[in-house]
């Protein structure tokens, strides 16, 4: 279905990147995954590595390649895509998936944890995008994908209840947000260059490793959730569909997967609106 297209994932080590990174190349796409942790342990406390990723990758057939970056950086972000470019060639798909993130509140919030934050989560994507177009606009084909979060969508105006559904989560859902905005701002310019930009979320909680660090931060039923595979699967689905279907989404896994046809169980039926639809990395 992807065959010989080149895709980038960001936050490929581990959770959700790790799913989309190996759906992806089932479908025939050579995989660049791109995370800060390289080796297994290099992360002081989480499991997952890039090594880990494209060995699983390769193992199973498919082409993959590791950069390891600090996305944080504009100059690390320019340096992924050339080298992706190098390793494999022009660049038909980007997935923005890398996140870094503290749960706090606002009042206690150390500046700089926000400032770095932003820069991981909604900076990159758009340094990475804009670097991945000079493969894609001049081809008029492409598809740029960045991944969301149920905490997008904001608890509304007061009374609230206690506690809140996502408590300290201010930072995290304000950062998807303006990605789903930049996510349908940028298809629109795009439009007229055939490139595809679409925002994607769980429906359900994916229980990644960071997900697991973080549970008490969430008020969820843990029997509610999803495997990484299907975000790899509706990111197979975006990435394959012709333009006007898909430009300018901004979809749920399950949701946009049984629109398609592409799950017939049932499972995701009227998750428009999910209610614990929150995920990391």
């Amino acid at each position: 279905m992807l065959e010989g297209k080149v895709a980038i994932v960001t936050g490929a080590s581990r959770g959700i990147g790790a799913g989309i990174a190996a759906e992806l190349a089932a479908s025939g796409a050579r995989v660049v995954c791109v995370a800060r942790t390289l080796h297994e342990g290099d992360h002081r406390k989480l499991a997952g590595s890039l090594d880990t990723t494209v060995a699983a990758l390769r193992d199973a057939g498919a082409e993959a390649h590791a950069i390891a970056a600090d996305l944080a950086s504009p100059d690390e972000c320019a340096r992924v895509v050339d080298e992706a470019r190098a390793a494999f060639g022009p660049i038909d798909i980007l997935v923005n998936n890398a996140a870094l993130t503290w749960f706090a509140e606002i009042a206690s919030m150390a500046v700089d944890k926000w400032m770095h934050s932003f820069a991981i989560n909604v900076h990159a994507p758009m340094v990475l995008a804009q670097h991945a177009l000079a493969d894609m606009i001049p081809r008029r084909s492409g598809t740029i994908i960045n991944i969301s979060s149920g905490s997008a969508r904001g608890p509304g105006r007061g009374p609230y209840p206690e506690p809140p559904v996502l408590r300290r989560g201010v930072l995290y859902g304000t950062e998807k947000a303006a990605l789903e905005r930049f996510s349908q701002g940028l298809a629109e310019e795009l439009y007229p260059h055939g490139v595809t930009v679409a925002a994607l979320s769980p429906s359900q909680v994916v229980l990644t490793p960071g997900v697991l660090v973080h549970a008490s931060v969430y008020d969820r039923d843990d029997a509610q959730t999803e495997p990484a595979s299907t975000m790899g699967r509706a990111c197979v689905l975006l990435a394959s569909q012709p333009l006007d279907a898909v430009t300018g989404r901004v979809c749920y896994s399950q949701q946009i997967l049984q629109e398609f046809g592409w799950i017939t169980d049932g499972r995701g039926a009227g998750i428009d609106s999910p209610g614990s639809g929150y995920s990391l990395l």
